[in-house]
């Protein structure tokens, strides 16, 4: 018989059995779902999910439960200047960069190998050597699939909240 677990949960009861803490139907729940998300969750978006078919589970659980995925290095957290913190599971050697709309919020990974050479040349040429960065780059949809494009201004503030 083949073992059908995704690697995250073997990495995750690893990290939850080395902490000393218990590999609960809860966490599982919340792990699952975080990495069956497309996307950049928020903790309201992944715990709305999550509520709708597990409504015991609490938005606590969801925090401290993405907290611990943060912890043990299968997620990471990232703050696109929304007022959120968003979560993506941890690319462990797979680098990659986003580029977010300001009007819809709407975030694209991207990996260019001409941005990540010229980003080393920069860093030589100031006598540095890049060990790790994080680009962001906002901008708006050129597409007509953006729910915003063409709004005014005020409208998307205010639907923003």
């Amino acid at each position: 018989m083949t073992d059908t677990r995704p690697e995250w949960e073997d990495k995750l009861n690893d990290y939850l059995a080395q902490a000393g803490l218990r590999a609960t139907r809860q966490r599982r729940v919340i792990a699952r779902a975080f990495f069956e998300s497309e996307g950049h969750p928020n903790i309201d978006e992944l715990y709305t999910r999550i509520r709708a078919e597990h409504p015991h589970i609490g938005q606590a659980t969801v925090y401290r439960t993405l907290k611990l995925l943060v912890d043990s290095g299968l997620a990471e957290q990232s703050r696109f200047g929304d007022g959120t913190t968003r979560y993506e599971a941890a690319h462990v050697g797979d680098h990659h960069d986003h580029l977010i709309c300001v009007d819809c919020g709407r975030i694209v990974e991207f990996r260019h190998d001409e941005i990540e050479r010229l980003q080393d040349q920069i860093a030589a040429e100031h006598d540095f050597e890049v060990t790790d960065h994080k680009m962001v780059i906002y901008a708006t949809c050129t597409k007509t699939r953006c729910p915003w494009k063409n709004a005014p201004a005020a409208t998307r503030a205010t639907a923003k909240g």
